[in-house]
């Protein structure tokens, strides 16, 4: 099963969604394209959030340092000019609430999916990767003259195994 086109129109409602409900801002549709390759050393924020269930995969965020500040400042209500604890929780929480909801549209897909607690990294000239896929979704969103990724890759996990809820 190609979980792809699902996955690129669902992270475009949720980005959409969660950007006009917490930070009163309308994003465009973004442009969406399947990356094969370990992405460039990046600067800025990269926010991850493990999936897994029947399939398993990432979900993440990208941002520079700006656009993380405006991203908080926006969230709470408050006035950071440089990376902090609270923008990197903004981050953190923005995830959360996109890649939260595309894994809720994928459950009616692929079953029942857990999400981990998000992994938040800032940085210059640092590099990903993910083990065992190198097909992304990428949405591009362009905000305030910079853009912000979403990304997200997804595998059927062989193996899975139901178990107790925990």
């Amino acid at each position: 099963m190609n979980l792809q086109p699902q996955i690129m129109d669902s992270i475009r409602r949720s980005a959409i969604s969660v950007f006009s409900t917490m930070l009163g801002v309308e994003l465009g549709p973004g442009e969406a394209s399947i990356e094969h390759s370990t992405p460039d050393a990046i600067d800025g924020v990269a926010s991850f959030i493990g999936v897994a269930g029947a399939w398993a995969g990432t979900g993440s965020v990208f941002c520079s340092p700006d656009l993380a500040c405006r991203v908080c400042n926006r969230m709470l209500m408050t006035d950071n000019s440089e990376v902090n604890e609270e923008v990197l929780d903004a981050v953190a929480e923005l995830t959360n609430m996109i890649v939260g909801s595309v894994k809720n549209d994928l459950e009616a897909h692929v079953g029942v999916l857990g999400l981990s607690i998000p992994t938040v990294v800032f940085g210059r000239n640092f590099r990903t990767k993910s083990a065992g896929t190198t097909d992304w979704v990428v949405v591009r969103f362009p905000w305030e003259g910079e853009t912000l990724l979403v990304k997200m890759c997804m595998a059927a996990h062989t193996g899975h195994v139901e178990g107790p809820d925990l």
